[in-house]
């Protein structure tokens, strides 16, 4: 039976509503009208219905701008300011998935190869997946739920799409206007629910092509593990980032990218800078500019136009972290700054020097507003402690000498390498993948098109 689910205020945990959830029965009803539709190929909608509904969503989306950034402020605690460059990226990328549309299209396979191959003529075509089930995060509520929904509406899949149960106010409202937008319900439903049970029954249901999950990696390889025959999936998990700091750095230009990439939401991102690694030499002035700009963040309300770091999502997010902060200071590392509860969902952004290698802050994705800094002489060891985790997503390298920066981007075990830029740098456009337990598969808006689709060759006999 149906319960209320109470969304929450993530910095100081005051309700916001109360929305119902769905249960057994409801995803039940939702998944016979997402098979039942894609089943019906004379319904399906053309490229040109498609592009139309796509484009009305993201003016609908504009006109909603400034209500849509004040909700992931609040239910998600993303930093005011970056909840508006969220709203905009979503917007953007919505226009994506239409443009790509203009150049989404199959291709010839050469015949009269062999004398077995000729008078022959063969092309394929591109055909939607299947029902997609789309399970999401926290930590983009707005723009991480537009990469898993656009792409399906762009080429066609019936999709089903779970928010994280924090942050379901986004996602909702982003359906409602994907109706308003002219696409018939069946073809984007939401499931709403904390029930992790009934979340893996749709991630795993027969009727399930293409699964897209963002979250954890333990619960996205045990999906991932359950798939029915047949099924695809895309898993984007995280990791605990890198970024080396050459001697050869300018170190004017290289705090701020590195501040932004580790305290940007609190770092509660997938590609956040954590461990950052930093040659001898500049060890000690790069930690005291760190330091001394870390210490000027301002964490606090995220709906405040000046708020830089915002709270973590939960108060047992702000628990663990603390925690984690304690053992690593208990285990030698030295606490340079932060390390305070703030509030119940905020703690002062920290920096730690030279914790212990086995010490969770070196070895798991933090999750939290806090960096480790690591001082080392040859770039080699450097390369070797950066890719020495299971996880592997993006990393830095600050050099202004080139051959180093290319010899440490050709090196480092990673997905994409961003020289003199943060970790957490991207473009919803280009391609976003975790490699070994980080993740499956490609994200960006035009890679899960292909993703979501599926070829057909056509072959004709010319007698």
């Amino acid at each position: 039976m149906p319960t209320m689910l109470s969304v929450m205020q993530a910095f100081d945990r005051t309700l916001i509503a109360e929305i119902e959830t769905d249960d057994e029965a409801a995803l039940e009803r939702k998944l016979q009208s997402a098979e039942r539709v894609f089943a019906d190929r004379d319904g399906w909608l053309k490229p040109h219905e498609r592009i139309a509904i796509l484009r009305k969503l993201a003016t609908l989306m504009e006109g909603k701008r400034d209500h849509l950034a004040m909700q992931i402020a609040r239910e998600g605690g993303k930093p005011l300011p970056d909840a508006i460059v969220e709203t905009n990226r979503a917007i953007d990328g919505v226009h994506n998935a239409a443009d790509e549309l203009r150049n989404f299209a199959g291709r010839e396979i050469p015949m009269g190869l062999s004398a077995a191959a000729e008078n022959r003529w063969a092309f394929t075509t591109k055909e939607p997946i299947g029902v997609v089930a789309a399970i999401s995060a926290f930590n983009h509520p707005l723009n991480l739920i537009v990469h898993q929904v656009a792409p399906a509406i762009a080429v066609g899949c019936p999709v089903i799409v779970k928010p994280a149960a924090t942050t379901p106010l986004s996602c909702l409202d982003f359906v409602a206007m994907v109706r308003e937008a002219g696409l018939p319900a069946p073809w984007c439903q939401t499931l709403v629910t904390d029930d992790n049970a009934l979340a893996q029954s749709l991630a795993t249901d027969r009727r399930i092509a293409f699964l897209s999950f963002i979250g954890s990696a333990r619960v996205g390889w045990s999906l991932h593990a359950k798939l029915p025959a047949g099924a695809r999936s895309a898993l984007e998990h995280g990791g605990a980032a890198p970024a080396i700091v050459d001697r050869s750095a300018d170190l004017d230009k290289v705090i701020e990218p590195i501040v932004k990439g580790g305290y940007y939401h609190a770092g509660q991102v997938c590609v956040s800078t954590q461990r950052i690694f930093v040659h001898a030499e500049i060890a000690d002035d790069l930690t005291q500019r760190l330091v001394a700009r870390v210490e000027k963040l301002r964490t606090a309300d995220p709906a405040l136009g000046d708020t830089e770091v915002g709270p973590l999502i939960l108060p047992r997010e702000a628990d663990r972290v603390g925690q984690w902060v304690s053992e690593a200071v208990e285990g030698g590392a030295v606490l340079a700054t932060g390390g305070r509860r703030l509030s119940e969902t905020t703690l002062e952004p920290t920096v730690l020097l030279d914790p212990a290698a086995d010490a969770k802050v070196s070895m798991l994705e933090v999750f939290g507003p806090v960096v480790a800094v690591y001082r080392y002489t040859a770039l080699d060891e450097a390369i070797r402690q950066a890719n020495a985790l299971p996880t592997a997503f993006q990393a830095s390298v600050f050099a202004q000498d080139i051959d180093v920066a290319l010899s440490a981007a050709e090196r480092l075990d990673a997905s994409a390498v961003m020289i003199n830029d943060p970790t957490a740098f991207r473009t919803d456009w280009m391609p976003f993948a975790g490699r070994r337990e980080s993740g499956y598969g490609t994200g960006g808006i035009p890679y899960t098109m292909r993703d979501m689709t599926q070829e057909k060759m056509i072959l004709m006999r010319r007698s």
